[in-house]
């Protein structure tokens, strides 16, 4: 299905009936990586999935992708859809966009997912790194970013025994045009730090991390539990950085029970 979003258009699902769960994908993926949890959650969930501009279905937009421009994509989506508040469930970019819903939209934000992310911005080498990779991706296309990035993306214990999420990550990677790669590459070299943030978060929140992710390692998880208050931190077994496509059936327990907890809490 398609919306017209702010003047572009973007590529989405919704699935099920319940409340409302919006899926915000990691870099360099897209919506596809989250066909596990649709299928998983839909029973008691209604989960929304977008592909951000540039990725799988969603053309580029007009420049730099920001994680603010993520975070208003996905609230003008929920209006698009007549949602109510919804539960934010954002890997690794989508982790940041999901800081930035925290400050431009909180009242639309019913619970917090953060998973494989950390709150820190990037540093100068980081930035710089990003840079290269943009030139490498606009000289030798998609492949290059897939390349570079899956040998970290994916656990040890995915390397070793699981062929079939490697081929898949892959597959999803290049189906991205290079465009939104490096639009996306720009935005993510420039996000802002959200370590303020974390203290601003007033939902409930699970932090969820791989054990094996060396992107954005479990210390990460713990230091944002730490500083979310009333937060909960699960860490998934024999998953990296998309714990969600390694370990979805733990990832999918992890969710689903915080989300049921939450529902029986009621608003904090």
């Amino acid at each position: 299905m398609k919306a017209r979003i702010a003047g572009s258009e973007l590529a989405y699902e919704t699935r099920g009936e319940g409340p409302a769960l919006l899926l915000l994908h990691a870099f360099p993926l897209g919506m596809a990586m989250w066909d596990e949890q649709a299928r998983a959650l839909a029973s008691s969930f209604q989960v929304v999935r977008f592909d951000c501009r540039g990725f799988g279905g969603s053309p580029p937009g007009d420049g730099l992708l920001t994680m603010e421009r993520i975070a208003d994509d996905g609230v003008a989506l929920r209006d698009h859809l007549d949602l109510p508040a919804a539960t934010v469930c954002g890997v690794s970019m989508g982790g940041y966009a999901a800081f930035a819903f925290v400050r431009r939209h909180p009242t639309r934000l019913r619970g917090l997912v953060l998973a494989d992310t950390k709150a820190s911005p990037d540093t100068d080498p980081a930035r710089q790194a990003r840079a290269e990779q943009a030139a490498k991706v606009r000289r030798e296309g998609t492949s290059a970013i897939a390349d570079a990035f899956l040998p970290k993306l994916l656990g040890r214990t995915t390397h070793e025994t699981r062929p079939q999420v490697l081929a898949r990550a892959r597959e999803i990677i290049l189906a991205n045009p290079a465009r939104g790669i490096t639009d996306a590459l720009a935005g993510l070299a420039t996000r802002a730090d959200s370590t303020p943030t974390l203290r601003e978060i007033r939902v409930p929140t699970l932090v969820v991390v791989g054990e094996e992710d060396v992107i954005t390692p479990p210390s990460e998880a713990e230091a944002m539990h730490g500083a979310i208050v009333g937060s909960a931190l699960e860490l998934i077994p024999k998953a990296g950085h998309l714990a969600n496509l390694e370990n979805p059936a733990a990832f999918n327990r992890a969710v689903e029970g915080f989300l049921r907890r939450a529902e029986r809490a009621g608003p904090r």
